[in-house]
């Protein structure tokens, strides 16, 4: 099993070096500029979601723990029911 993946990490270190040797420059970033501004805002929003969803996250623990050093969640034997 550890031979087979080291031939297949073998095959691919050959063949990327191969594509280095022909000096062939593979594109990997468009060239237009529409679609890079297009990139850049999508990551832009992405990056304001992830940063909003952590503060978020961040309020309701600290409302979690307000609420826990209030004793809340914990009976009461004087507390009245509502029958």
């Amino acid at each position: 099993m550890i031979f087979k993946a080291l031939i297949l990490i073998l095959v691919f270190l050959a063949q990327s070096m191969e594509l280095l040797a022909q000096g062939q420059k593979i594109e990997v970033f468009t060239s237009v500029p529409y679609d890079r501004h297009i990139i850049y805002q999508a990551l832009v929003l992405f990056w304001i979601g992830i940063i909003g969803l952590v503060v978020i996250i961040g309020m309701k623990l600290k409302e979690l723990r307000r609420t826990r050093d209030m004793d809340i969640d914990k009976e009461e034997k004087d507390a009245p029911f509502l029958d």
